[in-house]
């Protein structure tokens, strides 16, 4: 063994660490979060454009806009009528709605989530839009229409 002092610690070439990783190419896992992310915002671009939901959302703010601005209940009940008839349309299909009526109209109304609507309710509501006495519900109307259009009761 030779000369072993603890110079030759200081004859050895500098430390060198090795470069920074660059950020590219990216690790397995970021690829794994990007992809994640991607499909998340791919699935809720299309849940928001789903018609169903689309229309549902449409009507629930023309829905609102009615209960705030409309005072009189004849004009409530007209407006909620058309309402919720185009809504019907664009949801069963103007074959499945066209031929509806009365209480035939009313009931397919319940049937569907608009609850409220059955008994007193519906009826005050068909004689108030086409113009005969009332014994305004305003409440009842607007929860039936709003189960209506969520499609439950």
């Amino acid at each position: 063994m030779g000369n072993m002092t603890p110079d030759w610690i200081t004859r050895l070439a500098p430390a060198h660490a090795p470069p920074p990783p660059g950020w590219w190419p990216l690790a397995p896992g970021w690829w794994g979060l990007l992809i994640l992310l991607a499909v998340m915002v791919a699935g809720y671009i299309y849940w928001q454009r789903r018609p169903a939901v689309r229309l549902r959302r449409i009507a629930l703010r023309e829905l609102k806009n009615l209960q705030a601005t409309i005072i009189d209940d004849i004009i409530l009940a007209r407006e909620l009528e058309l309402l919720l008839r185009r809504y019907a349309v664009a949801r069963f299909g103007r074959d499945t709605v066209a031929n509806l009526s009365g209480e035939r109209w009313i009931a397919f109304v319940v049937k569907h989530g608009g609850a409220a609507w059955s008994g007193k309710s519906g009826t005050s509501l068909l004689r108030a839009a086409y113009g005969g006495a009332v014994n305004a519900d305003r409440s009842g109307w607007l929860k039936g229409a709003h189960g209506f259009i969520r499609g439950r009761s």
